[in-house]
């Protein structure tokens, strides 16, 4: 049966069937909980005291005032929580200086925002005004050790001969993109409650991507055994990459509740976040190409500079590791030289943020190409038909040595086109340029990497014959409950609405990673898949003893059993055994089936997207007047929840291209620490937007599924930063820096700026 929305067929009853979100009634009317939600009643909460200062050595710090006021429990400083252990930093890279958080600054604060103190009270407003009672001396360096990056780690990527390549080259193409940092921004700021029982342990409630992750940091920092630990992460209000590490604050009131025996809630702020939490982007990267007179690649050199902050949360190197191994896409490029630094900063950590290191990889090589077809005078759209690798190519290793397993590159972009429309829209564009108009169009191409490694999940019949689907993966609004519904009816031949989904609860739920990298459904899923798998070969012998057939004979004779929907039915007598008859059947009544998937190799999702802007000659403003989409996300098992979270990566996408931008003044002050100062799109900002999607199966996992999560925002802020540029061309001026503001425009068409804006 064809999907509505793009024709592609259905794998099964329920995989590609676009079913509405089942949480969203219970979100919708108020019965959500998320952490903060649940404190109870003896609950203390707990303020921090932050650093007013970038760099700065603590000479003292005076509790005694706040803990004289009412309703004051306690105040923490780095003194009370001696002897912690550190949270973990992924070595995806050789990390020379890992730089693991402080749960409280000791001696020296690295960053304006740095938690220094923690007041710990009976109400959170008798905590808010004890917090400005605590006196911290600071003796302030302005030259410290921090006044300049530090390099944390550095990689390099090589292939062929990268100087005969240039050597031979009859033309030459560079790009430069210097990002912004940005935040995530979720609707739900990060929010921490934990409670110690002296015979249970420690129960921490975390608004995470990651629950066992935060388990693992969670018992290394307290120094408790991991079976003394139990994450819960309930409802979670959105994360986007900015919630995929456990966070300093997590750590000291999961030390408070142990240290008072009281439970403890910290409730942070928008502010909080945007001073504290983790930023995401913010690199400056750097191509050449090397440019044959056809226009074809011959070599490539690339330059990228990553941002971490002061601290390294676990994902810290993935930004840039993406943005290196991605290179160069797409593109078949003989000769290949790439290196990457992260360097340590008086500022926020730098965190994984949706797409880390897809957007900065597909941003540099579509500017890269763009100016490549401007220097061989081709069409934009047709070097890149000229660069890409054929689909018969595929599987294949590429130049970084990733290996991409199917895609067919050419196909998605030539459906963007159409979609678009591509020869009209530059019709229209030299008539309206005839006319003074400056309008561009813009071509945004990508592959996304889609998360490795291993999922687990356990799938559980219950005496009424619904089935429990309990995963390792998480859950922050992508509609997990309900995708995840899909595929295990499909697996077991039951309506989903039969199907409870359980995540986020380290005591009820398999070991798992969680909700990154674009990596749920198709390796959460994979793991459903084999645990249905598993739990079907447990339900044979219990249903051939009901059917009165061959122990272990599945469809394999007139005696045989062969599973139909709702369980399985003997074919030669018409007999049918239910799964709840089946688990009543079974040894103590109870039947389930685990399993653990681990992917033999990466799925590779691809795209286009082509933008068309228009540029106000008077204002600098720029319009964005369509975006059009094309997809490859392999199988999709929703694809509503497909259009919802390509829709929703298209408005951050046109966020960082277009507004978004944490700044810092020159002594490291925040400029941005509220919603007053830092930009977001809205709903009026948002252009049309048309979509379409193909597939190509990935052979990683075994749904056939890649990942979807993502390319809103891998394509789209390339595409748009390229149809800026085109728009600018016949004035001959660029603009490096994102986000691409009126103000920079502005100051573009009409010279030089007059003074120094804010790094």
């Amino acid at each position: 049966m064809p999907d509505a929305r793009d024709g592609r067929p259905r794998t099964g009853d329920w995989t590609g069937r676009a079913r509405r979100r089942v949480e969203d009634p219970r979100l919708l009317t108020g019965r959500g909980a998320f952490v903060g939600d649940l404190a109870p009643p003896d609950a203390l909460h707990l303020v921090f005291v932050r650093s007013p200062h970038a760099r700065a050595r603590i000479l003292s710090v005076g509790p005694a005032a706040a803990l004289a006021h009412p309703g004051v429990a306690a105040v923490l400083t780095a003194a009370d929580l001696a002897g912690h252990g550190a949270a973990a930093v992924n070595p995806l890279l050789p990390i020379g200086d890992p730089r693991p958080f402080e749960p409280l600054a000791g001696r020296q604060v690295r960053a304006v925002g740095q938690a220094v103190a923690a007041v710990i009270a009976a109400t959170a407003e008798a905590a808010g005004d004890a917090a400005e009672l605590v006196a911290v001396d600071y003796e302030d360096e302005e030259a410290g050790e921090e006044a300049a990056p530090v390099p944390a780690f550095e990689a390099a990527w090589r292939h062929g001969d990268i100087d005969a390549a240039f050597a031979a080259a009859p033309l030459v193409a560079t790009a430069q993109v210097r990002h912004a940092r940005v935040a995530a921004m979720p609707m739900e700021p990060r929010t921490a409650l934990a409670a110690w029982d002296e015979a249970a342990g420690l129960t921490a409630w975390l608004s995470t991507q990651t629950p066992h992750r935060a388990r693992q940091d969670l018992s290394a920092i307290l120094g408790l055994p991991a079976d003394r630990v139990r994450v819960i992460a309930p409802d979670v209000g959105g994360a986007f990459g900015g919630k995929a590490s456990l966070f300093p604050e997590d750590a000291v009131v999961a030390w408070a509740a142990r240290l008072l025996g009281r439970p403890v809630l910290w409730r942070g702020t928008r502010a909080e976040d945007l001073l504290a939490g983790t930023h995401g982007r913010g690199a400056t990267n750097a191509a050449e190409a090397a440019i044959a007179a056809d226009g074809t690649l011959l070599g490539l050199r690339v330059r990228l500079d990553f941002p971490l902050g002061h601290w390294l949360p676990y994902s810290a190197v993935v930004p840039g590791r993406n943005a290196g191994r991605i290179l160069p896409g797409p593109y078949r490029c003989p000769a290949l030289a790439t290196r990457l630094e992260g360097r340590v900063e008086a500022a926020a950590a730098v965190g994984i943020y949706r797409g880390a290191g897809r957007p900065e990889a597909a941003m540099l090589m579509e500017r890269l190409m763009d100016e490549a077809a401007r220097t061989a005078g081709l069409d934009p759209l047709e070097i890149r038909r000229r660069n890409l690798r054929p689909a018969h190519a595929v599987p294949c290793a590429i130049e970084s040595g990733e290996t991409l397993d199917s895609g067919d590159y050419a196909a998605v972009l030539d459906a963007a086109a159409a979609l678009a429309d591509y020869p009209a829209l530059r019709r229209r564009q030299a008539e309206r340029r005839a006319a003074g108009e400056l309008v561009g169009i813009g071509i945004g191409l990508y592959v996304e990497p889609c998360g490795q490694g291993w999922e687990s999940a356990r799938l559980s019949v219950e005496a009424d014959g619904r089935i429990v689907a309990a995963t390792g993966s998480t859950a922050q609004g992508q509609g997990r409950e309900t995708a995840f519904a899909q595929i295990v009816a499909d697996a077991l031949g039951v309506p989903p609405e039969t199907v409870t989904v359980r995540h986020g609860d380290t005591a009820a739920v398999p070991p798992g990673i969680g909700a990154l990298a674009s990596r749920s459904t198709a390796i959460g899923g994979g793991a459903l898949v084999q645990a249905a798998a598993a739990l079907r070969a447990a339900a044979l012998p219990l249903a051939a003893r009901l059917l009165q057939a061959r122990p272990g004979a599945l469809g394999s004779g007139p005696d045989s059993v062969e599973p139909c929907a709702g369980g399985f039915r003997n074919p030669a007598t018409g007999a049918f055994a239910a799964w709840a008859a089946i688990a009543e059947a079974a040894p103590g009544g109870t039947l389930s089936a685990g399993a653990v998937f681990e992917a033999g190799g990466e799925a590779w999702s691809s795209g286009c997207c082509i933008a068309a802007a228009a540029i106000d000659r008077d204002t600098g403003v720029p319009t964005v007047e369509g975006l059009w989409l094309a997809d490859d996300a392999g199988v999709v098992v929703n694809p509503l929840l497909v259009e919802g979270q390509l829709l929703g990566g298209v408005a951050q996408g046109l966020g960082e291209a277009l507004m978004e931008r944490i700044v810092y003044d020159a002594d490291g002050q925040l400029l941005t620490g509220s919603l007053a100062d830092y930009a977001l799109p809205r709903a009026a900002d948002m252009p049309p937007v048309r979509l379409t999607s193909l597939c190509t199966p990935s052979p990683a996992n075994p749904l056939g599924a890649k990942g979807v999560g993502e390319a809103g925002c891998i394509g789209v802020p390339a595409a748009i930063a390229n149809a800026v540029h085109d728009a600018l061309a016949p004035l001959g001026v660029g603009i490096p820096d994102l986000p691409l503001t009126g103000e920079r425009i502005w100051r573009a068409i009409h010279g030089p700026r007059n003074e120094e804006e804010p790094a």
